[in-house]
């Protein structure tokens, strides 16, 4: 039987009362903590915050208001965290403007060491801007498009196997077509705190699919099969094109290179039967 609950409902009135985005819930050091990103009701103060619950069980006690995640000493606008642990440390990646925009708006992937899971314990790490033209579509099919230049990567996800940690990111506009995902890897000895050390590939490795009716795949997550022994991207997009219909979920199974490198293959059509994960009974 599915259970569900609500999080957490937030106060009127505060930095984090509007826009909640992108959620993504971690057990770290025996609580769980809930990361989004929220705002004041003016989008250019979009932040990272973050809520915690100390119950074993997350669908048990309270997820109360921890933290806001202060990402540089400037504060810059911030979306999209996520977190993940590398040899005993703790990491904190999202997607941020390097200083407040003006008529261009660049998003960029950044990467930091975390104190706790509610503090970065490092100065950001700037490991991938939008440089390739398939990272810098910004205009709908039909010509529209926000009222200033916006550039993206966004939604960055850790995603290793191997040897290798690979960073899923989303790239150009989530309202055109071509939303994709590009990645971004580097060996699991290296510094992580080094650019140097992220090797960005230099063509997206899921995108659109015309003839199976998916339009702007991204803002991606992963999960295991039941038995451990398989791999899959969870992720959204649309059905028609021109970045007007509303997005839904949708779920495939992903291979590996034996460089530790993930294969997605071309997102399948809604109307695909899968064959579900392994390891579910019924």
């Amino acid at each position: 039987m599915l259970h569900s609950k609500y999080t957490w409902i937030p106060p009127k009135g505060k930095e984090y009362s509007h826009a909640l985005w992108a959620p993504e819930i971690h057990y770290l050091d025996g609580n769980w903590y809930f990361y989004f990103a929220a705002d004041n009701g003016d989008h250019f103060n979009h932040r990272m915050f973050v809520l915690e619950n100390q119950s074993p069980d997350p669908m048990q006690g309270e997820f109360k208001f921890k933290a806001k995640i202060v990402t540089d000493i400037a504060d810059n606008w911030a979306i999209d965290g996520s977190v993940f642990r590398h040899r005993g440390e703790l990491y904190f990646i999202w997607s941020g403007w390097h200083k407040p925009v003006d008529k261009v708006e660049i998003q960029r992937i950044y990467i930091a060491k975390m104190e706790n899971p509610w503090k970065l314990s490092s100065e950001r790490v700037e490991i991938s801007l939008p440089e390739f033209d398939w990272e810098r579509k910004y205009l709908r099919t039909d010509g529209k498009a926000p009222n200033h230049i916006v550039y993206v990567n966004e939604g960055p996800v850790m995603l290793r196997h191997g040897n290798k940690l690979n960073i899923i990111y989303s790239a150009s506009g989530t309202w055109t077509d071509h939303y994709c995902l590009g990645m971004i890897s580097a060996d699991a000895e290296s510094d992580l705190l080094n650019p140097a050390s992220w090797i960005k590939h230099p063509e997206p490795v899921f995108e659109q699919s015309v003839q199976n009716g998916v339009y702007g795949p991204g803002h991606n997550s992963f999960f295991k099969s039941p038995d451990g022994t398989e791999d899959w991207i969870l992720y959204h997009a649309r059905e028609k094109p021109g970045g007007t219909s509303n997005r839904n979920p949708r779920a495939q199974k992903i291979e590996w290179t034996e460089d530790g490198y993930p294969i997605f293959q071309i997102p399948v059509s809604t109307d695909s039967l899968l064959i579900k994960p392994s390891g579910i009974q019924h």
